[in-house]
């Protein structure tokens, strides 16, 4: 019980300075199927619950950012949709992307978080102030996240983490 609660103080001192929210696309986003047609199009399904938490998260004044390694017009219409401005996709180095983010908003890593799903999301796991996967994410992302969340990716995750971060905020009851 003791770890439990320790647990909780040191998730909620990290949420309480975060001002900037990273996610990847592939199994986090999205639930990270990938849908080829004949014709060549690429389709993605994303969650209307997880874009209403995008959307609360910009209210309450926290910048989202999407960094992803693939590259989709899906993406890119679906972050025009939620009014996301900073969309990286086809990155090979998202360590480097996330430090040109801190610069340009003038951050210290402490002051975000990053919610990935898979072996390539370990390297920016690492160096957030916040640590964030998915239930269905790999065993090797989810030791060193500092939440798992209780939905997959593409099902409400995001909606989940970003709530917990606004409520651990005291920003939550505002925006209702």
């Amino acid at each position: 019980m003791q770890d439990e609660v320790t647990n909780r103080q040191q998730l909620t001192s990290k949420a309480t300075n975060i001002k900037l929210f990273i996610t990847d696309v592939d199994g986090v986003l999205t639930d990270g199927r990938i849908i080829l047609g004949n014709d060549g199009q690429e389709m993605k399904f994303f969650h209307v619950q997880d874009g209403k938490g995008i959307k609360l998260a910009q209210e309450a004044g926290i910048e989202v950012a999407i960094i992803t390694g693939r590259e989709s017009e899906a993406v890119t219409r679906r972050a025009k949709e939620l009014a996301i401005t900073e969309v990286h996709q086809g990155i090979k180095d998202k360590v480097a992307t996330f430090n040109q983010l801190l610069s340009k908003y003038d951050l210290d890593s402490e002051e975000v978080a990053y919610i990935g799903d898979d072996l390539n999301d370990l390297l920016l796991l690492r160096r957030v102030g916040l640590a964030l996967t998915v239930a269905n994410g790999v065993n090797e992302v989810k030791e060193e996240a500092d939440y798992i969340t209780k939905k997959d990716g593409g099902r409400g995750a995001i909606r989940e983490v970003i709530e917990l971060i606004l409520k651990m905020q005291g920003k939550w009851e505002k925006l209702l």
